[in-house]
């Protein structure tokens, strides 16, 4: 989390601090309320559409930026932070464009002076940016409008995943038309300034960022079509197990890492941790629980020999670290990265001591049992937790079963909530925050 937060905030104060010493003289210029208006105007403007700009190239997924933000899981968690700043700066942009007419319509502020006229510009690319900001201000305020209810879409949880995954694209054309709002108000001097080559740079990457949304181009190089080869259910687990052999050539993986699966294309590319070490055979598996409306239809949807589309892999999951030991916390369906590492490790151990917990709340005797045979293969100590027979996992048990946890990397997959519970009571009983490594498996 602290790449992705260090990011958020540099970026905010980076751009305050262009926006600063590029107009720094309005400050000692403003004389009265409409002045300090137009200023903060000019200023949430600069910061709504860089956040943005930086949110839409994040949805292209990156994957050049994984190894600086943590993995693509951390990306998307700085995505969603990006668009609700963009969110927040927009309405309060729209607020100080609005309220003043209000306040002026029920008399509780009075309308301010017209200066004298300024003079007719007299450069064509300064009389192209005047003769615009009509059009300009119209279509930024109707693009406001269609950002905000998408945006607000894409962060009530209950709404589908399929509408989302449709709705969540039209985003790229509301910025396009924000782009072109924000290149035309701009204040013109701006782009003489510190600031305006960034401005540039942030919305040219943005718009093209924008296009290759519209146009399905996302990751295309990254896909590739395979089919069903194999299926095997847990029904006490509501889970199952999916095999799919490549017709093209799969680049590989490390264990940990997930991929984008589209098994039926009217709902979308869904994504799933690789559950299977790459054995450059040509396939993989995925474990998929029955969690939404979508996967509690895959047990009946999904057939062999059915076409998928794969693309991947991302993520930065990947047992990385310094220490000769390691504990492994995986919770109900957030096993799946374990198992493709201890098979991984079966192959070719690493040499450290590696402790595994499992936290399940239903207790499968099969599925445990194909657990504590891979863990045997890697050489890794197996620990079942059963809610109904063991009681709920801690970090005070943890502790008791490891004597030298402090020393550990701690590897977390599972509920967010249940994560941060337990990072909280490590760090509580002494651990450092950097040790402990959670993937944030949210996409929205």
């Amino acid at each position: 989390m602290k790449p992705i937060k260090t990011f958020f905030y540099a970026f905010l104060v980076a751009l305050t601090a262009l926006w600063w010493f590029t107009d720094s003289t309005a400050l000692t210029s403003v004389t009265n309320f409409f002045g300090w208006r137009d200023m903060l105007m000019q200023y949430s403007g600069v910061l709504a559409i860089g956040v943005m700009s930086v949110a839409m190239v994040l949805a292209v997924r990156p994957v050049l930026f994984e190894t600086y933000l943590g993995g693509l899981d951390k990306m998307y968690r700085l995505h969603k932070w990006l668009g609700i700043a963009g969110l927040v700066l927009s309405i309060s942009h729209w607020l100080m464009s609005e309220a003043p007419k209000w306040l002026t319509g029920l008399g509780l502020l009075e309308r301010g002076a017209r200066g004298p006229r300024a003079p007719a510009a007299s450069d064509p690319i300064r009389q192209f940016f005047s003769s615009q900001r009509g059009f300009a201000e119209g279509i930024g305020e109707w693009a406001f409008y269609a950002a905000v209810a998408l945006m607000v879409l894409a962060l009530i949880k209950k709404f589908p995943y399929k509408h989302f995954f449709k709705t969540h694209h039209l985003i790229a054309v509301a910025y396009l038309a924000l782009v072109w709002h924000s290149s035309i108000l701009l204040k013109f001097d701006y782009w003489s300034g510190l600031l305006g080559p960034v401005m540039i740079i942030l919305m040219v990457a943005g718009s093209v960022a924008a296009i290759v949304v519209l146009f399905g181009k996302v990751a295309i190089k990254r896909r590739l079509v395979g089919e069903v080869a194999g299926i095997r259910r847990h029904d006490a687990l509501k889970v199952m197990e999916i095999d799919i052999a490549f017709q093209g050539r799969w680049a590989g993986h490390e264990a940990g890492q997930f991929a984008f699966v589209t098994l039926h294309a009217d709902e979308g590319a869904h994504p799933y941790t690789i559950s299977s070490a790459w054995g450059n055979n040509g396939r993989l598996t995925f474990i998929i629980k029955a969690l939404g409306d979508y996967t509690r239809t895959l047990t009946h949807r999904v057939k062999l020999n059915d076409v998928v589309t794969v693309e991947g892999p991302y993520g930065r999951f990947n047992f990385e670290g310094g220490r000769k030991h390691q504990i492994w916390i995986g919770a109900g369906i957030g096993i799946t990265p374990f198992i493709a590492r201890m098979q991984a490790l079966a192959n070719a151990p690493d040499g450290r001591k590696i402790h595994l917990f499992h936290s399940t709340r239903v207790y499968d005797p099969t599925a445990i049992g194909l657990m504590e045979r891979d863990a045997k293969a890697a050489n890794v100590a197996l620990t079942v937790f059963s809610d109904e027979r063991d009681g709920l996992l801690t970090a005070q048990r943890i502790a008791e079963q490891v004597s030298d946890w402090r020393d550990s990397d701690i590897w977390f997959c599972g509920p967010s909530q249940f994560g941060q519970s337990l990072m909280k009571d490590f760090a509580g009983m002494g651990l450092d925050q950097s040790q402990f490594h959670q993937e944030l498996f949210e996409m929205r």
